[in-house]
């Protein structure tokens, strides 16, 4: 038999296959009549979806360095369960049979040991506390960031008065700053105005901060650290009021 579909493609179709085609059509029209909507084999979709969400899985949770479920391939492994008590060794698929047993993740925990340990658990609730955990300690963590000043051997009362205040406002919001000469040319030979320098300048200073390091020549540079200085607390101040 011959079909044509469009003016420029032809489909050829043996008798055998027409009927094969005619049958395969009638019995998708069939049970779309007799259920009101498309017909879809929804079994293949189903394990469609399931096989690529734990492909999914495992490629998200391989990038925090640990090992579930398919990507272990050990033959061998050591079990723990998920209250911690020891299973013993066996194969990675009878682990992984029990893991599934109870809808559990099996996650490779030590990697180099021999033969390798893994145990069950539900990775997503580990995973979520384990952040919770990270973010306390961040929270709990005080940074401290360095600014820089950087200053002339012979610079302008104005432009000294504008950077002392700025290291003053560094100093209040809890930084610590790095107060630095640079020196060009024959100022090399008079680094003494730029030590003069710091210490009018670590003068101003007196009440936000205290110098952490003196000043000291590196290079063609002359630099001291000033850190924020620290409260007095209530006790002290009661214990000097008293």
């Amino acid at each position: 038999m011959r079909m044509q579909k469009n003016k420029e493609e032809v489909i050829h179709f043996s008798p055998r296959g027409h009927n094969a085609l005619t049958g395969s059509i009638a019995k998708q029209n069939g049970l779309q009549a007799a259920c009101g909507f498309k017909w879809i084999d929804y079994s293949v979709h189903f394990l469609f979806a399931k096989g690529f969400w734990k492909f999914w899985r495992c490629i998200n949770i391989a990038k925090v360095g640990f090992m579930i479920n398919e990507q272990i391939r050990d033959k061998e492994v050591r079990l723990v369960d998920e209250d911690g008590s020891m299973l013993g060794l066996m194969t990675g698929k009878e682990a992984q049979a029990l893991a599934d047993a109870k809808n559990l993740d099996l996650v490779k925990i030590a990697p180099k040991a021999e033969p390798p340990v893994c145990k069950i658990m539900d990775y997503g609730k580990f995973m979520f506390e384990q952040t919770k955990k990270d973010k306390e300690a961040k929270k709990n963590q005080k940074t401290i960031n360095i600014k820089e000043i950087w200053m002339k051997p012979k610079i302008e009362e104005h432009d000294f008065g504008f950077k002392s205040k700025n290291t003053i406002k560094f100093l209040k919001e809890g930084n610590k700053v790095k107060v630095g000469v640079r020196f060009r040319g024959r100022e090399m030979q008079h680094t003494s105005l730029g030590r003069d320098v710091l210490s009018k300048f670590a003068a101003t200073l007196t009440e936000a901060g205290d110098i952490e390091r003196q000043p000291y020549l590196e290079g063609r540079s002359m630099t001291m650290i000033v850190i924020p200085k620290k409260e007095t607390t209530e006790g002290g101040k009661s214990s000097a009021q008293d």
